[in-house]
């Protein structure tokens, strides 16, 4: 469910035209292809401002709000041939049942690559952690394992493992959906 509100940005950045909607998808292309480290000031700003620094929310609201889900959905929801959404006018629905009933369904494979894609982008950062938990307890094991020296190596494995424990099960489960979902991004309008 929180894709929810980057699946209606991407909504109306796809049936909807207008120059608002291309300056606005722009920046959204802009920051896209920012690295992420060029945010983690302004993040650690805002997260500051709504007094959420230091806790794990200051490393999972930026993840979710991130700017390449709206941006790969939009891509996905202008695939979506006209005549569906014509034919649900036509039977007396409504913009947000058009949405619910026929954007979102269409875009499962899509929905579930997104979230394998954007956890791990999530699950391997490290500055962002360092930088806004202080506490060392908070912090991720990406942290742990890049502060891990050379001597220490039998630890550094077994570490290793356990940290690709959770992102290779994600990716079982979620497999045929990322391979679907990505194969249809891939193909060119």
């Amino acid at each position: 469910m929180e894709f929810c509100c980057i699946d209606v940005a991407a909504y109306g950045f796809s049936r909807y035209s207008g120059r608002l909607k291309q300056i606005i998808f722009l920046v959204y292309v802009i920051l896209m292809l920012m690295p992420y480290q060029v945010t983690l000031v302004p993040n650690y700003i805002v997260s500051e401002a709504i007094g959420i620094d230091g806790t794990r929310w200051s490393i999972i609201l930026p993840g979710i709000f991130s700017t390449f889900p709206v941006y790969l959905f939009t891509k996905i929801m202008k695939r979506i041939p006209k005549t569906y959404f014509e034919a649900a006018k036509l039977d007396g629905a409504g913009e947000f049942q058009i949405f619910r009933y026929i954007a979102v369904p269409l875009c499962r494979n899509v929905v579930v690559s997104v979230l394998l894609l954007v956890f791990i982008d999530c699950w391997n950062m490290v500055e962002q952690p360092l930088l806004m938990l202080d506490d060392s307890q908070k912090q991720p094991l990406s942290v742990f394992l890049s502060q891990i020296n050379s001597s220490d190596l039998g630890v550094a494995f077994a570490a290793a493992v356990i940290y690709m424990i959770p992102s290779l099960l994600l990716f079982l489960y979620g497999e045929e959906d990322l391979v679907q979902g990505m194969a249809y991004a891939g193909v060119k309008e």
